[in-house]
């Protein structure tokens, strides 16, 4: 809910100033909502997980994601599906396997297991209508309804039972600190996806793995092992030859040309 609240803070302070709320369209809220539905669902079934499960499991399963958006992205967008893509993409897959292999091997509960799995599913279908909104849309009205929709729906979830735990001084700074990171990795996700096809722009996302153990080898002193090496080389190899592999990119449509204009 406070991550949303930033994000919508930050949306709205840079329309006003800017002058831009003609590009915040109504239409397709069908569509906004489906997608906002998909990722408010697919965020607190990682959070859930994340309780239950060890984090290199939960970030084993969530990168299935990228798998389901490769085929996801033909049924509903109507991209092309190439067997090379699939084909990095399972490599991409492995190579998470091999890294996660020592954590796998712990017991895990159903129920989280379930959780980190669905929300897999949930942020491939985020994916999938954010590309498809990037058609008509730009990135500042996608952003608007993104924070404004999950705000409203972060009040309901989080004061369902009557209570709202109100933020500590300390506490304050990281949630903002979140807030204007989620909403710039928003921003640059919807931007991709907006001149790249999703079973392309997604599988990068296997590149966090890697990130993280290293973010954690600094910061938190964790071992960077032979599993997360190999794995990691060919998450890394699997994500350049798809894109070396796919077609090179088209000239933008004009349309495309005049939204990126008007976002940067």
């Amino acid at each position: 809910m406070y991550r949303s609240l930033v994000g919508l803070c930050i949306v709205l302070s840079f329309l006003t100033i800017t002058g831009r709320w003609h590009g915040v369209s109504r239409q397709n809220l069908g569509t906004h909502c489906a997608r906002n539905l998909a990722h408010f669902a697919g965020q607190n079934l990682w959070f859930y997980a994340l309780t239950l499960i060890p984090l290199a499991q939960v970030f084993a399963l969530e990168f299935t994601s990228p798998l389901w958006v490769v085929f996801l992205a033909p049924l509903l967008l109507g991209e092309p599906l190439k067997s090379t893509q699939i084909l990095c993409v399972l490599a991409g897959f492995l190579g998470i396997l091999i890294t996660t292999a020592p954590a796998l091997s712990e017991p895990t509960t159903s129920a989280g297991t379930l959780s980190a799995a669905l929300s897999a599913v949930c942020f491939a279908l985020t994916a999938v209508f954010t590309r498809k909104l990037t058609r008509t849309h730009s990135t500042l009205s996608i952003l608007f309804w993104l924070t404004s929709m999950q705000l409203g729906l972060g009040i309901v979830f989080a004061g369902f039972d009557g209570t709202i735990a109100l933020p500590h001084a300390v506490n304050a700074v990281w949630l903002f600190i979140i807030g204007c990171s989620g909403l710039l990795a928003h921003t640059c996700m919807t931007q991709a996806l907006s001149l790249a096809p999703a079973s392309i722009v997604i599988p990068i996302d296997f590149t966090h793995l890697p990130l993280i153990a290293v973010t954690g080898a600094m910061l938190y002193g964790e071992q960077i092992g032979a599993a997360l090496i190999i794995g990691g080389t060919i998450i890394v190899a699997a994500n350049v030859t798809s894109i070396r592999l796919s077609e090179k990119p088209q000239q933008l449509t004009k349309q495309t040309s005049e939204n990126t204009r008007e976002i940067w």
